[in-house]
């Protein structure tokens, strides 16, 4: 496994607990992946992209914040949509390279329409039960 680079944060006027901001490892682009599950069924809904600001964001309104790496803007889930996801929880994994937002989502989370963003395209299927 490769590592990636680390670089500062996006935005250096971001009100990320410093104690926050010092553990991210981040890309070259100043951004981390931030998965969203539902908190109550453990289902993966989708994966986007979070710098300090988004993440300070998400943790301080309860609402998702994401950085559009397309678009290069903030964009808040739900705000065009109505499919809104309710923040429950917030952990950062042990490479403090990735967090995790459980979410009480609300609707789609897809941009497609669908519940979850990995429904559609299953590439290995793991042995039956029985075997």
């Amino acid at each position: 496994m490769t590592s990636s680079r680390v670089t500062e944060p996006r935005s250096s006027s971001s009100a990320l607990d410093p104690a926050v901001a010092a553990r991210l490892k981040r890309d070259a682009d100043g951004l981390f992946p931030a998965i969203a599950q539902q908190y109550d069924t453990g289902e993966v809904l989708m994966l986007g992209w979070m710098d300090d600001e988004a993440l300070h964001r998400t943790l301080t309104t309860g609402r998702c914040t994401y950085w559009s790496r397309s678009r290069q803007e903030y964009w808040v889930k739900g705000d065009t949509s109505g499919h809104v996801q309710h923040v429950k929880s917030v952990a950062l994994d042990c490479d403090a390279d990735t967090v995790l937002v459980k979410v009480d989502q609300v609707g789609a989370a897809c941009h497609t329409g669908t519940r979850t963003c990995f429904d559609a395209d299953v590439l290995v299927i793991g042995p039956s039960a029985d075997q």
